[in-house]
C-alpha cells in the first residue's frame, strides 16, 4: 500500500528537476542577457554562489548569471538571535562569503572573480527571528502566528554580500560590498486554519524560514507586500546587481552603469 504521508522534516529538500526542451520543440525566445559592464566583466570567469538555494540560483539566471559554481558555506550559522534582524542577516551572509572565498582563493581552479552570498530571515513585528519549522505542529503554529499578529504584517530581511579580488596587493586583498533589503508582507487574515493545515501538508514551506514560499503555493496565504517580491523569495536582484558592480567595475565605468540604471 502506498504511503500517502508527506516526507518528514528531517529529509533534505529536493531541488526541482530541470527539464530541457525536446529536439525540434518550439517556444518563446529567451531574452538577451543584460549588456552591462559588471556582468560582461565576469562572464566566462569563475563566479561562485555560496548558497545551495535553488531559488537564488534561478533568480541570478534572470540577470544572465547562469554559469555558476555552487559552493555552500561550511561556517556555522551561530549568530545570536538577540541581534536585530538587520544585523543578524548581514553578519551571517558576510561569514558565508568570507568562508567560501577563503576556501577557494588558492584552489587549483584559480581564484574566483566573484563570490556571492546571501541570508534571508523572516521576523515578527516584535523582531523575533523565525527559523525553519522543525515539525508539523511548529509549522502550523508559525503560520497562525504570522496570520494573527499585527494584522498579518511581518518583515523579510535579506543580506547580499559580494566579494572580488583586488588587483593590487593591498590588505585584505579583496573588495567586499553588502546590502540589506527589507520587505513587509501581510498575510490574509481570512485564511482559515484548515487552509494553513492543508498548506503545511504540501511541505513546500518545510525547508524555508518562516514556513512558506511566496513564489509557490504559499502565495495563497499572502494578501499584499510592501517592497520587492524577489527579496521575499530570497535575493533582491536590483540590489544584488548593485553590489556586484561595486566590487568588479572600475570607478571610471560606474557613471556608465549608473546611467543605464
Amino acid at each position: 500500500m502506498a504511503d500517502d504521508n508527506p516526507p518528514p522534516y528531517t529529509d533534505e529538500p529536493q531541488a526541482p528537476v530541470e527539464k530541457a526542451n525536446g529536439a525540434g520543440s518550439r517556444g518563446p525566445r529567451p531574452p538577451f542577457p543584460l549588456d552591462l559592464p559588471a556582468l560582461n566583466m565576469i562572464r566566462g570567469k569563475r563566479v561562485i554562489l555560496a548558497s545551495a538555494s535553488p531559488r537564488r540560483k534561478q533568480l541570478l539566471a534572470q540577470i544572465g548569471l547562469t554559469d555558476l559554481e555552487i559552493i555552500p558555506s561550511t561556517a556555522p550559522e551561530d549568530q545570536s538571535h538577540s541581534l536585530p534582524p538587520f544585523e543578524y542577516v548581514l553578519a551571517t551572509a558576510t561569514t558565508k562569503a568570507q568562508n567560501v572565498y577563503a576556501a577557494t582563493i588558492d584552489s587549483p581552479e584559480g581564484e574566483p572573480a566573484l563570490v556571492l552570498a546571501a541570508d534571508t530571515v523572516i521576523c515578527t513585528h516584535l523582531g523575533q527571528i523565525l527559523e525553519k519549522p522543525r515539525n508539523e505542529r511548529e509549522h502550523i503554529a508559525t503560520l497562525k502566528m504570522l496570520r494573527d499578529g499585527n494584522n498579518g504584517w511581518h518583515k523579510v530581511y535579506t543580506a547580499v554580500v559580494a566579494m572580488a579580488p583586488l588587483e593590487s596587493a593591498v590588505d585584505p586583498g579583496y573588495a567586499l560590498e553588502h546590502h540589506v533589503e527589507e520587505t513587509a508582507v501581510k498575510f490574509d487574515q481570512s485564511v482559515t486554519d484548515e487552509l494553513i493545515v492543508s498548506y503545511v501538508k504540501t511541505r513546500e514551506g518545510a525547508d524555508k524560514a518562516g514556513g512558506y514560499g511566496i513564489q509557490g503555493v504559499g502565495s495563497i496565504l499572502v494578501e499584499k507586500i510592501d517592497g520587492t517580491f524577489d527579496n521575499v523569495v530570497g535575493l533582491p536582484l536590483r540590489a544584488t546587481l548593485q553590489v556586484i558592480e561595486s566590487v568588479v567595475v572600475e570607478p571610471g565605468q560606474m557613471e556608465e552603469v549608473d546611467n543605464v540604471l
